[in-house]
């Protein structure tokens, strides 16, 4: 199995320890932390790590989101909120069953949590291929951050438990690192070309990417896209009809 617990901005070493500790619980070996705002290796977050130690002192550290998942084929990100359009929400059990059946071949995967203030912002969501939001109360609906883990995790278990012998979809989406190569290039000949301007350009490209998201683009298709752009680029300098 290939899944990342991903941590972004993490403020709480109590909380890092806590989902180290819950790695432990339902075998993750993988616990990346994104710019964590705390010292991860402190004396407060081996105390929750309990036996989980071993997962703080080899969590993988990343400049930012897109760096932490650009090896992972299927990542599904967790949200209290969606202030724009992006990707549709979804339940946990069926959005989790999509990243457990992803993880099951070599291809990586990662389940994606935000900032305990104020979670993921809209750009880091469009990075996921499925988004999903617990059901809470609506008088008060912010999760402590290890307990949407501690959930998550334990929704993850159940699809292991329930589908081990189902074989595996493994589908052969591309990965994120690939997508966004992808994406870098077709922002750079829209802006050429005049097709984006510079003010506008985020909030086109966010719609660009949410829907190659809804897509689930395959390695080929990639390729083709990336292929295909870069050709017009070439041409549009060469001012080639």
């Amino acid at each position: 199995m290939s899944l990342a617990v991903v941590l972004v901005e993490p403020a709480g070493p109590l909380n890092v320890g806590s989902v180290a500790r819950l790695c432990a619980n339902f075998a993750i070996d993988q616990l990346r932390l994104v710019a964590p705002r705390c010292d991860h290796l402190g004396a407060e977050a081996r105390q929750m790590a309990v036996h989980g130690e071993a997962l703080l002192e080899q969590a993988q550290l990343y400049p930012d989101l897109a760096a932490a998942i650009a090896d992972c084929q299927r990542v599904v990100a967790t949200s209290g909120r969606i202030e724009t359009e992006s990707l549709p929400l979804s339940e946990p059990a069926p959005a989790l069953r999509w990243l457990w059946q992803g993880s099951r071949g070599d291809a990586g995967a990662a389940l994606v949590f935000g900032r305990e203030d104020r979670g993921l912002s809209n750009a880091e969501l469009l990075q996921a291929g499925r988004l999903v939001r617990l059901a809470t109360s609506e008088a008060y609906a912010s999760l402590n951050l290890s307990h949407a883990v501690a959930i998550c995790l334990h929704e993850l278990q159940a699809c292991r438990t329930t589908e081990r012998t189902e074989p595996a979809d493994l589908g052969n989406l591309c990965e994120r690192g690939a997508l966004e190569a992808t994406l870098a290039d077709a922002e750079a000949l829209l802006l050429e070309v005049g097709f984006l301007y510079p003010h506008t350009a985020a909030a086109r490209m966010a719609k660009l990417r949410a829907l190659l998201q809804r897509a689930q683009v395959q390695e080929p298709e990639v390729a083709l896209l990336r292929g295909m752009v870069r050709q017009l680029r070439w041409a549009a300098r060469q001012g080639t009809p």
